[in-house]
């Protein structure tokens, strides 16, 4: 039994892509971190695209190396191939948009982790698992990773597995070009000529442009250069051509490229070509595995290509299955994608868990977030509530004792040590952005008024906004609080931060069940899509069937539900758990007061100790999971 679809072996890097855009590479005053690698691209694409994908490769022993392998794992790729290198440091690239034709980057691999590959890396029973092995060029261009490249090949065909190239031609790194000239994409070379055609006869597919195939050929006519691999390898060979798509040629080169069979293209803008060729591969990967015929294969690596040159960034850029599809039924409504709403947003809620990670079926969180509340009890001053909140924090962390399923809603104000303590813990974090008890909403002064704070945050805040609102609010009202939290979603999407929607209709005016999912489908309206929803109990399974069905109706991928507790006591709780844990949507709770409020009043007035507290706090959010698990274990 395979438990792999593919393996790709070779380099590993963190691209740090310039957000300026038309500007030089010298001009560019911030970045964006992604992970890169030609094979490490192909794994995650093909890993959106639902194969069970794994890479080869080095990282270094430090935070860009532990980075690569985090986001491997987010990206659901298997990292048993991946190894630590504890001498050198992970490759580097350091990339730039200037316009339609130019790109510039600069690799930083001198002597870097994935270079130091070897033949000891390579395991049998590892490549044993896969239905095929994937290799890139540059790891064919130095004798070290050469010689593990090829012990995974022969593994590869003696396991029955298909075996797959990119080209991948980068002068520099074959050391033809200098370090300025990373973005050339052919220098003639005869010894990098006689390397490549030294290996071609063990792939069953060869993938590359066609300045890829003149190098492998020997020649700058593509069709002689195409015959000249024909007659060294019996692969399918696969051209890449741009604008006019690719063709495929399973057997003889006709005499024209347009003879090969071609897949249909897609009329989109170039935004960015620096990727598009590992999210093509991705595509036709996919296709080819799933026995598709060529024409579809070729479309299903057109079009993943088509995402790639419109969007930043190379594997952040690439589709899911899901968006995938959607795309080939529905076409090209506008041809800069990353402009298109509609798919941007399947595009982030489809693939939100390469970015952010975690298990979420179940969420136990513990609300600390509260600031007026806390500021009117007595004995409160800033430092203690700040001191009282590390121990909520400590609480949270004993019940959560390194298991998923568990976070804290923490705010920065009062809260900014607990907040800052909790990053990389494996919680679930939420911060909150609302003026407590704002009604017309306002948001907290740090944030600004383009909420440009929230590009200071930690990319595992989820931004939580609480609106007071209520189906029977005037229009004006409506109005303005609706484009507050459109404000702070937009900016929670440009900085690629979940965001988590509360509404409280109960607290303005009387509500019946269809009260939340007419608000619900309100801010749907105005083009807002929560990652998550935060929604005080429903009394009756009608209130939260129409909730649900508002949420559906508008978005099938929201991560979704946490039910709030409004400072009721537990028996109350329990008994909207069991209401609401009949609902898969549902997943779980958010409670603050139930389990801190009598604690940090008593705390605050140096009645209790600190032990004392946590134990009590910890006790109660215990209390509380056990019993939202037991209602959860009854519905089902």
């Amino acid at each position: 039994m395979k438990t792999l679809d593919v393996i790709t072996i070779g380099r590993s890097s963190v691209d740090l892509y310039g957000a300026q855009i038309g500007g030089r590479l010298e001009d560019m005053g911030s970045f964006a971190k992604y992970i890169g690698g030609s094979p490490t691209n192909i794994a995650c694409g093909t890993a959106r695209l639902g194969l069970r994908s794994a890479v080869i490769t080095r990282v270094g022993d430090e935070h860009m190396g532990r980075f690569i392998r985090e986001q491997l794992i987010r990206e659901g790729v298997e990292t048993g191939g991946v190894v630590t290198d504890p001498e050198r440091l992970t490759a580097l690239v350091i990339l730039g948009i200037r316009d339609e034709d130019s790109f510039p980057l600069i690799f930083y691999r001198e002597n870097c982790a994935d270079m130091a590959l070897c033949e000891d890396d390579i395991d049998e029973g590892f490549i044993a698992q896969a239905r095929s092995v994937l290799a890139t060029g540059t790891h064919l261009s130095h004798p070290r990773t050469r010689a593990a490249v090829l012990k995974a090949l022969e593994l590869a065909r003696k396991h029955g597995a298909r075996t797959a190239l990119d080209i991948d031609y980068r002068p520099n790194l074959w050391g033809v070009a200098g370090h300025g000239a990373g973005e050339s994409r052919f220098v003639e070379s005869a010894k990098v000529t006689q390397e490549l055609q030294s290996v071609l006869h063990l792939f069953d597919l060869i993938v590359g442009t066609e300045e890829e195939f003149h190098i492998a050929g020997g020649s700058t006519d593509t069709i002689a250069a195409l015959r000249a691999v024909r007659a060294v390898s019996a692969a399918t060979l696969v051209c890449k051509r741009g604008a006019a798509g690719a063709v495929a040629f399973e057997g003889a080169i006709p005499d024209s490229l347009d003879d090969g069979q071609a897949g249909p293209g897609f009329p989109i803008e170039v935004f960015n070509v620096l990727g598009a060729g590992d999210g093509f591969f991705s595509g036709l990967m996919k296709g080819w595995l799933d026995g598709e015929s060529w024409p579809r294969t070729l479309e299903y690596a057109n079009a993943c290509g088509a995402f790639a040159v419109s969007r930043h960034g190379c594997t952040p850029a690439y589709p899911s299955w899901a968006e995938l599809d959607f795309f080939l039924k529905r076409g090209v409504v506008r041809p800069d994608l990353r402009n298109d709403a509609e798919l941007e947003q399947l595009h982030w809620s489809t693939n939100r868990a390469a970015e952010h990670g975690g298990d979420w079926s179940t969420m136990r969180v513990f609300a600390f977030d509260h600031r007026m509340q806390l500021e009117d009890m007595d004995g409160f001053t800033p430092e203690k509530g700040g001191a009282f909140k590390k121990l909520c924090l400590e609480a949270a962390l004993r019940v959560q004792a390194g298991r998923p399923g568990y976070g804290i809603l923490c705010d920065n104000r009062i809260g900014r040590d607990a907040l800052h303590a909790a990053s990389g813990t494996g919680l679930w974090i939420g911060r909150p952005c609302e003026w407590p008890g704002s009604r017309p909403l306002k948001l907290e002064p740090e944030l600004g008024p383009d909420c440009g704070g929230l590009s200071q945050w930690a990319r595992e805040n989820v931004v939580k906004v609480l609106c007071f609102c209520h189906p029977g609010d005037d229009a004006e009202t409506q109005a303005r609080q609706i484009a507050t939290v459109q404000r702070l979603w937009q900016a929670s999407r440009r900085n690629r931060l979940e965001f988590l929607l509360e509404i409280i209709p109960s607290k303005v005016d009387p509500v019946d069940d269809d009260t939340t999912a007419t608000l619900i489908r309100q801010f749907y309206a105005a083009g807002i899509y929560p990652d998550w929803w935060k929604l005080e109990p429903m009394k009756t399974r009608e209130g939260w069937a129409n909730a649900i069905a508002a949420i559906e109706e508008n978005d099938r991928h929201t991560r979704g539900i946490v039910v709030l507790g409004l400072d009721a006591p537990e028996a109350e709780l329990a008994a909207s758990f069991r209401v609401a844990a009949g609902f898969d949507l549902v997943r779980g709770f958010a409670v603050g007061r139930t389990i801190f409020g009598q604690v940090a009043s008593q705390w605050l007035r140096d009645e209790l100790t600190d032990s004392a507290a946590v134990d009590e706090m910890a006790a109660r959010y215990m209390r509380l999971c056990n019993i939202w698990d037991k209602a959860r274990e009854q519905a089902r």
